[in-house]
């Protein structure tokens, strides 16, 4: 991954290097992880899909009980950060806080805190190793389905899969059922078709996973929604992630074991990267 020093931040309407940006240390989204956030592709310099992060945003800023920001705004934001050097491959990540307030849970009279930055970083490989752990999602709370900056969950399953070989964690939900990732959507092939949990199963409305339903249903490629017992990953012969800088991208091995692309798999992956190229901006 690329230094800490290739980062261009933008913080309440000016551009700053890594190592001058600076918020409040009394910011709500240090002191009790109260913000959202959205992380969207860079190729040749154009974030990918923003129009699709900035609509989550808002769905995920409403459900905390924060304003949406201004789309304009952030637009700018991008812009201007995007402005600051040529990024081939990166991240941009957009958070939105609850801003200056209290030590406590309660919010303070404060406006909400924009952040907007991007970074390069290397594509991931072609295949990735995935973890089941042994924790859980809570499909019933009050966050289920927000992207909220609160991920010290996401952080202590990273590294436990980290510590068995994988590069990403796979959670089950309260009643056993598949979930999704720390920050990816799951789908398994299951008698022909591409299968990943609903909505309601607790996993994130990741923008690549809709994307992929929507194209997959144009074209005739079975991919739908439907819950699934965790155990299957015990036994799939397919699987694989989708996410904002993974795009669709196969499981080579879970918990050791080895999973080989298929057929499904190959030509979800054909499908994503050629509907991808063709709009930067797809609504």
């Amino acid at each position: 991954m690329s230094s800490v020093e290739q980062l261009a931040v933008w913080v309440n309407g000016e551009v700053r290097t890594a190592d001058t940006a600076a918020v409040s240390a009394l910011d709500h989204g240090i002191t009790v992880g109260d913000g959202v956030f959205e992380t969207c592709k860079i190729t040749d310099g154009v974030p990918f899909a923003l129009t699709r992060h900035l609509d989550r945003l808002d769905r995920s800023a409403t459900g905390l009980g924060l304003p949406a920001p201004e789309h304009a705004t952030v637009r700018d934001a991008v812009k201007a950060v995007l402005a600051v050097r040529h990024i081939g491959f990166g991240r941009l990540r957009i958070t939105w806080t609850g801003g200056p307030g209290p030590l406590g849970s309660d919010r303070g009279d404060q406006p909400p805190t924009l952040i907007v930055a991007a970074m390069p970083v290397e594509p991931w490989p072609a295949g990735v190793g995935a973890v089941r752990v042994p924790w859980v999602r809570n499909e019933r709370g009050a966050t289920a389905g927000l992207k909220t900056t609160s991920y010290a969950e996401n952080v202590v399953a990273l590294q436990y899969a980290h510590a068995r070989g994988g590069s990403e964690a796979l959670f089950a939900n309260t009643v056993g059922h598949l979930c999704e990732g720390t920050g990816s959507n799951v789908f398994v092939v299951v008698d022909g078709e591409l299968v990943t949990p609903p909505l309601d199963a607790g996993p994130l409305a990741g923008i690549t996973r809709a994307l992929l339903l929507e194209w997959a249903a144009e074209e005739g490629l079975p991919c739908v929604e439907r819950d699934l017992p965790f155990d299957v990953l015990q036994t799939a012969e397919e699987m694989l992630l989708t996410s904002s800088t993974r795009d669709v991208q196969p499981v080579a091995h879970l918990d050791g074991r080895l999973v080989r692309p298929g057929e499904l798999t190959k030509a979800a992956v054909e499908l994503f990267t050629r509907r991808s190229a063709e709009n930067p901006d797809p609504v």
